[in-house]
């Protein structure tokens, strides 16, 4: 380099200028040469053998110089200058008006002017600050540091420095614990340069290079004498600020890591926990063992209701949160040039959503089967009460039959009596083939029971075998009196045919009056209002048949009353009872006065049904009028969010604002679902289970709605993502446009994700000449799960990736290694003094010991951490 200012051997120095210079560059030589144990003490006499030169150049060069000649002559004297001079030279400087001759000569200006272009190429001419060097730099590097102190202007390297505030100021900017500037008054300039000048020698390790005095009582002290006491400061405070950007760069780089590693630890926390309720649950609904009771399985589904309505909502809300937190993780990821994450085993995105999915179809079985179940039991329920009624009613008929078949009344009686038991017999047999349909029945409903495994099976089949058992007995015993009595029956007379007639009348009417009082008493059920008046008009049909039994009712009394006619008029006296029938006329009135009372009985029954029939009706037609109505509701929000989440247009604040003013519609539209929750569970307690006027059933609902929350929210959650993307990478709203259009142009399917084809496609259409090795390359970066898609983040990510300007592996090495001191390691101590404590024992616990020779115990590879924060094995 040429000189700053041309020394001009001619021109005569101003005498206070050459003290100043004569002092301040021979204290600034000592600064170097006492590093290797000597001194100068007359800078114009000690160089004259160019011996100390050539050592004070080694020293601030770290070079070493060819070796001095050891003679004492003057040409010995003339070739180490020379070699001192030539060493200048090789280092750019271009020497003006400077010779060895006069440097041996003992030329007080022609070495003053050597030692300053030294000063000024190996002090001064490396200054860099704000793309400014050398002087310029070194002053704006003052300006820079004194501007927030009052009483300091520094304009030069003279008169500014003239009153001490500025060195004052420049040391209480670095050490405020060495001056105290408040107590410092502009009228003490000699006060304010000894201060300066002693606490820069005792504690900056500065020579005192000017004399105070000097300073002031000149008009214009010397630049160069003040530039190069300066400059010692530049160069002692340069490097606190070089290990203090280096620490800020390093705490801003562990700050991202640690925040990412935060987010990881959530995410898998969240995951496990998610993962374990599911795993949990899923047994306790794949469990399909009924229970045998009604009233257990209701307690069941209304365990299962709280489960729709209290326990599974906020795992929804869990799982949603979960991917949108693993979305914006990946994205701080790429955006700070991380490797993706990749959670544990088992713990993936579409881990978490096929364990949902496998969850969401044990849960549609088992509301299947929880309905199923009750319907069983209700049709359980309604058999075995049946069966109990037609059992007891058979048995009451069947009370005493066995022992009336075994009498052997005959073999004492006379004919009459004979054929009167005969005919009575004949009539049994009527009514016991009148019975086998009955026994039949009862046989049937057992076996339906058992069929549809009624839990009280055993004791049904126990007593529907000892009816059964009991009918083949009672048809043995009849066969065998039948026998007997037809074998007394050519013995006696014929029977009175008004008795017989009596007989043969009363006994089919007495059984429809049984089987009338049995179909009055029957039980029923029903699951809505038309079979309610089916049964209505089956009963209205049966009262129509009324009078026509009344008048044969009538005719059977009149036969009974021509009997004792006849015995009245021949004096007979009248058996007290019918031999052919053991009906007597007052069981008939009796049996018909029950009809009687059972059929307004009745009537009462089947219009409460009715009413009941008909406020299930209303229910489900409410139900129906608010799921015909939230059910397209929902559709339409989630065709509305799809279609916004492919071309959302304006701002991103005002793509958020509008996705915001979304999402809040639909929260407000919970009230909606929280009253259609409400209807559903007064059909299911009414026991209601169909419903013909509406095709959404609260399933379809609930999955909508959740479909729907989750839609918003992971349209918000893009959209956040790219504000994120767009302040990180400096976007513009109209880049951010382009890249949606470009985006939307090759999303064939318009769901918010290329395929790869279609992201090929993409990319040659934006000039791209992809390889198939470039185009996988480029695949693991927008696909690092391998998922088969390139969402529309992912694409922001990739387009902006070269352009952003994010710390890397070999910027946080190189703070690292300011940090060190160009160490290849760095201890302990130097992180707790260098770091704040939280970050210093961050970087403690995850650094590898250093396995390199010469460093202390407790030394720390800091290269090979810093690989590990970017996914990098190798620098």
């Amino acid at each position: 380099m040429e000189q700053e200012e041309e020394w001009d051997r001619d021109l005569l120095l101003d005498p206070a200028w050459e003290k100043q210079q004569r002092k301040t560059f021979t204290a600034w030589c000592n600064s170097h040469l006492r590093k290797a144990g000597t001194q100068i003490e007359n800078i114009e006499e000690d160089f004259r053998n160019g011996l100390k030169l050539m050592l004070l150049l080694e020293v601030i060069s770290g070079e070493r110089l060819p070796r001095p000649d050891k003679g004492k002559m003057r040409f010995h004297k003339i070739a180490n200058v020379n070699k001192a001079l030539d060493f200048i030279a090789s280092k750019g400087v271009k020497l003006v008006s400077i010779g060895a001759e006069e440097i041996v000569d003992g030329n007080l200006k022609m070495t003053l002017g050597m030692i300053w272009t030294i000063i000024l190429r190996f002090a001064i001419q490396d200054i860099s600050v704000e793309e400014t060097s050398a002087k310029e730099g070194l002053l704006l590097w003052c300006q820079r540091k004194t501007a927030p102190y009052r009483n300091v202007n520094v304009q030069n390297f003279h008169t500014s420095w003239k009153d001490g505030l500025a060195l004052c100021a420049l040391i209480h900017r670095h050490r405020p614990d060495l001056i105290d500037y408040a107590k410092l008054r502009k009228d003490d300039p000699i006060g304010n340069l000894n201060t300066a000048f002693e606490v820069a020698e005792k504690y900056l390790d500065i020579p005192k290079m000017l004399d105070a005095e000097d300073i002031v009582n000149t008009p214009k002290p010397d630049e160069k004498a003040v530039m190069t006491y300066v400059s010692c400061f530049y160069h002692a405070f340069a490097g606190a600020e070089q290990a203090e950007t280096a620490a800020n760069r390093i705490c801003k780089v562990l700050a991202v890591n640690q925040e990412n590693e935060k987010l990881m630890e959530e995410y898998e926390k969240l995951a496990s926990e998610l993962l374990e309720w599911i795993r949990r649950t899923v047994p306790w609904l794949e469990n399909r063992v009924g229970e045998p009771s009604m009233s257990a399985m209701q307690r069941k589904l209304e365990d299962f209701r709280d489960y729709r309505r209290l326990h599974k909502p906020p795992r929804v809300q869990e799982k949603c949160q979960l991917e949108i937190n693993f979305n914006t993780l990946q994205t701080k990821l790429r955006l700070s040039h991380r490797p993706a994450f990749m959670p544990s085993e088992g713990k993936l995105v579409s881990d978490i959503a096929n364990a949902w999915q496998g969850l969401e179809q044990v849960e549609k079985g088992y509301e299947d089967w929880l309905l199923s179940e009750i319907r069983r039991l209700q049709r359980l329920q309604h058999l075995a009460e049946k069966f109990q009624q037609k059992a007891s009613l058979h048995e009451a008929w069947t009370r005493g039959k066995e022992e009336m078949l075994s009498q052997r009344d005959y073999e004492s009686a006379s004919l009459q009596e004979v054929r009167a038991l005969l005919r009575r017999h004949e009539a049994f047999e009527s009514d016991l083939a009148a019975h086998q349909d009955r026994v039949e029945h009862i046989a049937a409903l057992a076996q339906e029971l058992n069929e549809l495994d009624y839990h009280d099976a055993a004791s049904v089949n126990s007593r529907c075998q000892a009816i059964c058992d009991q009918w083949d007995n009672l048809g043995t015993l009849t066969q065998k009196r039948r026998d007997a009595l037809e074998r007394m029956e050519k013995l006696l007379e014929t029977i009175d045919q008004l008795q017989l007639e009596f007989a043969r009348r009363a006994a089919p009417f007495n059984n429809w009056l049984d089987g009338a009082v049995e179909d009055l008493q029957d039980v029923w059920l029903v699951h809505s209002v038309e079979e309610t008046q089916s049964l209505l008009t089956a009963h209205e049909q049966f009262k129509a048949t009324l009078p026509e039994a009344d008048r044969e009712r009538g005719a059977i009394l009149g036969i009974q009353g021509e009997i004792q006619k006849i015995c009245q008029t021949y004096g007979l006296r009248p058996s007290s009872t019918n031999p052919y029938i053991t009906l007597s006329p007052q069981d008939i009135n009796t049996k018909w006065d029950m009809v009687r009372k059972l059929v307004p009985s009745r009537d009462q029954t089947l219009q409460e049904e009715l009413a009941r029939q008909q406020v299930n009706e209303r229910l489900r037609r409410q139900f129906a009028a608010q799921a015909n109505a939230v059910g397209p509701w929902i559709q339409a929000k989630v065709e509305e969010v799809g279609r916004l989440a492919a071309g959302l247009a304006g701002s991103l604040e005002e793509q958020m604002a509008g996705l915001r003013q979304q999402e809040q519609n639909i929260i407000n539209y919970k009230s909606n679902i929280d009253r259609l929750e409400g209807d559903h569970q007064l059909l299911q307690e009414s026991l209601v289970f169909d419903n013909k006027h509406t095709v959404y059933s609260m399933e379809h609902i609930r999955v909508g709605w959740e479909q729907l929350l989750t839609s918003i929210a992971r349209t918000i959650n893009e959209v956040e993502n790219q504000v994120l993307t767009r302040d990180a990478k400096g976007l513009s709203q109209e880049q951010l446009n382009e890249f949606r259009a470009s985006f939307n142009h090759f999303d064939r399917k318009r769901n918010g994700m290329m395929e790869p084809d279609d992201f090929r496609a993409c990319l040659i259409s934006m000039g791209y000449d992809l390889g198939e090795v470039e185009f996988a390359r480029i695949m693991t970066m927008v696909d690092p799960n391998a998922a088969g898609v390139v969402t529309f983040q992912a694409f922001i990510d990739f387009m902006t990736r070269e352009t952003a300007e994010t710390d890397t592996a070999e910027q946080v090495v190189a703070s690292f290694k300011i940090l060190a001191g160009d160490k290849n390691y760095i201890t302990p101590e130097l992180l707790r003094r260098e770091l704040p404590a939280e970050q210093a024992e961050y970087c403690i616990r995850r650094m590898a010991p250093y396995k390199g020779s010469g460093a202390p115990a407790g030394a720390l590879d800091y290269v090979a951490f810093s690989s590990a924060l970017y996914g990098e094995s190798d620098l």
